[in-house]
């Protein structure tokens, strides 16, 4: 059993959730946020890495600003790409696991239907290079890994996409939302277990891991606002009418063919997921009345 695991970007969105599930799992989780590991630092990597020894690194510290990423070219680099070297070349070195966690951002959105994990990448944004630079040095440097892609990611700790339209939902009638980009929503719990079973196996590779099924941003709003009961009215619209620095992918469906082969379980779709996600948020709520 890899029973020690060091989560980065321990304080991120993924990061806490994993962290979370880790700790309840029984695994002696290291959880390190950028204040204790600066991912871009060779030399502090390889230290902090041969202190603790951990069997297991799971890589979710990433730079995931797309649109500044556009500007910020050699920031975007330094964490994604170098960054990820750094933690492979520091994971191999003591024989640890990498689960290293990418993005549905490595493909064009071009292709008609789901994406499998033998599709070939060919990123649009700076974002989306710097991560599958990420995947190649994971490739360059170490003999046992899992690539895990994902897309839409939410939950619990951090923002997202969810938190963000629930916000607006309180000073707006009205709202357009994006409905010519197709993805498959992902909730951090789902996720995270993923993570976790993969890791126990020796099934190495490249995995798509979200949620089943696909949506539209439009269509993920609207069940949004109909799981919770919110009466808004909302209008679907192009790519077009919000531009934004960075290009995103027009469609980045995935396919889980790389699960299916070797022999997991599919994660259940993105919509009961969804409901899985506010029924544990009103759980917490409830918990911090009675505390």
């Amino acid at each position: 059993m890899s029973n020690k695991v060091l989560v980065t970007g321990g304080q991120g969105q993924l990061g806490t959730e994993l962290t979370i599930v880790l700790q309840e799992k029984g695994f002696k989780t290291h959880s390190l946020g950028h204040q204790k590991l600066d991912i871009t630092d060779l030399d502090q990597v390889h230290q902090v890495f041969g202190e603790i020894k951990p069997d297991v690194v799971c890589h979710t510290a990433a730079y995931t600003a797309v649109d500044q990423a556009e500007t910020d070219r050699d920031g975007a680099f330094l964490v994604n790409a170098i960054g990820t070297r750094n933690v492979a070349i520091a994971s191999e070195e003591i024989g640890a696991k990498l689960v290293y966690v990418s993005t549905d951002y490595v493909f064009n959105g071009e292709k008609k239907g789901a994406y499998s994990e033998f599709d070939f990448p060919s990123p649009l944004g700076v974002y989306g290079q710097s991560k599958y630079a990420g995947e190649q040095f994971v490739h360059d440097f170490h003999s046992k890994f899992f690539i895990a892609r994902t897309s839409w990611v939410y939950g619990q700790y951090g923002g997202n996409f969810v938190k963000t339209m629930l916000k607006l939902a309180e000073t707006h009638e009205q709202l357009k939302v994006v409905n010519d980009q197709r993805g498959c929503p992902t909730y951090t719990k789902d996720l995270a277990e993923k993570i976790i079973e993969l890791f126990q196996t020796d099934k190495y590779g490249v995995y798509h891991l979200s949620n089943s099924g696909s949506c539209t941003w439009h269509e993920f709003a609207k069940a949004i606002f109909d799981i919770k009961g919110i009466d808004i009215k909302v209008d679907p619209c192009t790519t077009e009418e919000f531009p934004r620095p960075a290009k995103r992918p027009k469609n980045s469906e995935f396919e889980h063919m790389a699960l299916r082969l070797n022999g997991f379980e599919d994660i259940k779709d993105w919509r009961s997921a969804l409901e899985s996600y506010f029924k544990d948020v009103s759980k917490k709520d409830d918990q911090k009345h009675i505390n």
